[in-house]
């Protein structure tokens, strides 16, 4: 299962074999149940998860009491609470599997000792970090630019895979609209 992760980092940066090992040894693979959360709001996020099957989400729950997707992760993308894993600090945010997963695990202290010993891995990192955070600005471009249904138009479009795999309720709560309007989008009468 490691190799997955290894041939996705290789289509960034090249390593060599005694840096493979090192990244190897310190991988650990995690399943996760459908709905088993990994991160509670209020815990300090130790761990970087890269989803080898399945989904993660990450959400808030708001004032209302109702949970508000920011963020999901389907294979070959990573999730963590970047702030409060690496400053420490209690985190804002739950990340839960939406369907049964499969992730490979980096502690912060195991990644501060690869960093060290592979500095390639630093490039490879800014390259997620960065994709991240365009698909992170893009997102809010659509929230404040589109309508709800050209949101989910556009979302449908780009991503066809959510539509199947994730429950109806966490799309509409990611481009901020009631399930309720979702089944209208979905059934023609908006």
């Amino acid at each position: 299962m490691h190799l997955i992760l290894i041939e996705h980092i290789q289509k960034f940066v090249t390593l060599e074999p005694a840096e493979i090992e090192i990244l190897d040894s310190a991988l650990r693979v995690s399943k996760l149940k459908k709905k088993e959360l990994v991160l509670q709001e209020g815990q300090i996020c130790n761990d970087m998860y890269f989803v080898v099957k399945g989904c993660l989400r990450q959400y808030i729950i708001n004032t209302k009491g109702s949970e508000q997707t920011l963020q999901f992760a389907i294979e070959n993308w990573w999730m963590t609470d970047y702030l409060s894993y690496h400053n420490l600090i209690p985190s804002h945010f739950y990340i839960q599997a939406v369907e049964n997963s499969e992730v490979i695990v980096i502690e912060k202290s195991s990644m501060e000792l690869l960093l060290l010993q592979i500095p390639k891995l630093e490039r490879y990192f800014r390259i997620v970090a960065q994709k991240s955070f365009g698909a992170g600005q893009m997102r809010i471009k659509f929230l404040f630019t589109m309508s709800a249904e050209e949101r989910y138009h556009h979302f449908n479009t780009l991503h066809p895979e959510f539509v199947q795999r994730v429950p109806q309720y966490m799309i509409a709560s990611y481009l901020d609209f009631s399930a309720e309007f979702m089944s209208k989008i979905r059934s023609g009468k908006v």
